[in-house]
């Protein structure tokens, strides 16, 4: 727990440093911790530490993970998602961060729509075109957009990215801005009611170089449980 917690307020300390040297509000900075591959008794420390809010990538995992734990934890989807997987995602999950293809969104608005229920995504954008990543190409991300808009049981609520790994966090702030200045840019062709928030980006290595670009959701893993084994 000491080590968890130190890691907790530590990290943040940065996040309200650095937002506030970038000009924004701390407090619209969303902080996920990434527990993929965490044991239990970690996840409760870092939830007596203050945090609401999980990732997990793995279905299988959460599966065995998150009905242990009280709905007021939310749960995000980090991984990537396969659609045969989708009907074991919706029941647990309140967001997925990677939504890449009307196929995938039309699975999950079929299945969100006959749970009554709608399910948060975010669109994952391939910003650095790398083929090993998943992710919509930022050429094809207003055609998709469009196509999504239009399903039910969806509300999209932003995008989020994977950017090339740099050992300088400082290599990755020109595919940061450009993720803001991608969805920036979307904003004038937005249908009447539909707007896209959050900014999904940044990670142990770099949050603090997203921030600095407009990062509403960090998704922080190894600077919070430490390496996983």
């Amino acid at each position: 727990m000491d080590m968890i917690l130190e890691n907790i307020t530590r990290l943040r300390e940065h996040i309200y440093n650095r937002a506030v040297k970038a000009g924004r509000s701390p407090e619209e900075i969303i902080l996920v911790a990434v527990s993929k591959m965490v044991g239990i008794n970690q996840i409760k420390d870092a939830r007596e530490a203050g945090i609401t809010t999980f990732g997990e990538s793995y279905i299988q995992e959460a599966r065995q993970k998150i009905p242990q734990f009280s709905e007021e934890i939310k749960w995000h989807l980090v991984g990537h998602l396969q659609t045969n997987k989708v009907k074991y995602v919706l029941p647990l999950f309140s967001m997925i961060h990677s939504v890449d293809s009307i196929r995938l969104a039309q699975e999950i608005s079929q299945r969100a729509t006959q749970l009554e229920k709608t399910m948060e995504i975010l669109i994952q954008v391939n910003i650095g075109q790398e083929n090993t990543k998943s992710g919509v190409s930022p050429e094809g991300l207003p055609q998709l957009l469009e196509e999504v808009f239009s399903l039910k049981g969806i509300a999209v609520k932003g995008l989020m990215t994977m950017p090339p790994y740099f050992s300088d966090s400082e290599n990755v702030r020109p595919f940061f801005k450009k993720m803001r200045e991608l969805r920036d840019n979307l904003f004038p062709s937005l249908p009447d009611g539909f707007s896209l928030p959050h900014l999904s980006m940044g990670i142990s290595s770099d949050y603090e170089v997203a921030i600095d670009e407009g990062a509403t959701i960090l998704r922080i893993g190894t600077a919070i449980f430490g390496e996983r084994k």
